[in-house]
């Protein structure tokens, strides 16, 4: 007789947990924001279907190669502890090559210039899990990997990367993650300190950390105005870039409380609404 704990929905719904699944969120809007504006509208359906495959099968690769190297770690932080109690590290291991595959399988309906491109971006998605072994700025690493997203949703959709709105859209994707990782690293300060591990807080202090953050979102808000008039976005677009500098700026409030229950408010629920929101603005402005 099958436990409950072995059950395979169960099984499912923990390995989705252990991956953050639903933090899928931060970055597919982007990549889709930036498809809408490359085809002017909708691509094909292969095209949409290869991004949507890629940037699942990539984001799942990545957070559960991170979750394989960090075994260790996660066990020795009470924040993380759970992590190894919803699957074992090679089940981890298995999710991350499965991960690939599925990226794998979704370049097939892309073009040349994807598959070109994709061992760098595997290069970049996976080395973001080491960084925080040798360099203080493993958060802008991070940033990068999703900054890749609207990168290449962008050369899916047009077979070329010499346009200026995605790199003005992938810089403040970069720009808008390394801030909120910073916040939710705030966590995670007094831990790496104990164990050596060079997170910005860690080096600089929670004030420092905060600051900079601030500046980042700044930047990144200022770098999707830029999108937007690079694009030629209009009315809907513009009522989202507001509301989500207003959905900033009331991260930072909520910073200020240094809770626990706050800081995951301001890295999940305000960000993954920031993230939408651009979204529609783009859908909005295209199709309105």
């Amino acid at each position: 007789m099958t436990s409950v704990g072995s059950h395979p929905s169960i099984r499912i719904a923990n390995l989705l947990r252990l991956i953050k699944f639903s933090h899928t969120l931060f970055a597919l809007p982007f990549a889709l924001a930036s498809m809408l504006v490359a085809a002017r509208g909708l691509p094909t359906a292969s095209i949409l279907g290869g991004i949507l495959v890629c940037m699942v099968g990539a984001r799942t690769a990545a957070m559960a190669f991170n979750r394989y190297v960090d075994w260790e770690i996660d066990q020795q932080n009470p924040r993380t502890a759970e992590r190894s109690r919803l699957a074992s590290r090679w089940e981890a291991l298995a999710l991350c090559l499965g991960g690939l595959t599925l990226f794998g399988s979704g370049l097939l309906l892309l073009n040349g210039l994807c598959r070109l491109l994709a061992l760098p971006a595997i290069v970049i998605i996976l080395g973001y899990s080491y960084a925080k072994r040798f360099t203080s700025f493993c958060h802008a690493l991070l940033g990068l990997a999703l900054g890749l997203a609207p990168l290449g949703a962008w050369a899916a959709v047009r077979g070329e990367l010499t346009s200026v709105a995605p790199y003005l859209l992938a810089a403040s994707v970069l720009s808008w993650t390394f801030g909120f990782d910073l916040i939710y690293s705030l966590q995670d300060r007094e831990v790496d300190l104990r164990l050596g591990l060079h997170s910005f807080p860690a080096r600089y202090g929670a004030a420092t950390t905060l600051r900079v953050a601030q500046i980042l979102h700044g930047a990144a808000w200022v770098g999707w105005v830029a999108f937007g008039l690079q694009a030629n976005l209009s009315g809907a677009y513009w009522l989202a870039c507001a509301i989500a500098g207003a959905a900033l700026l009331y991260e930072h409030r909520l910073c200020r409380k240094k809770d626990g229950r706050a800081l995951n408010v301001a890295f999940f629920e305000v960000n993954v609404a920031v993230s939408l929101l651009l979204l529609l603005g783009v859908i909005g402005s295209l199709w309105l």
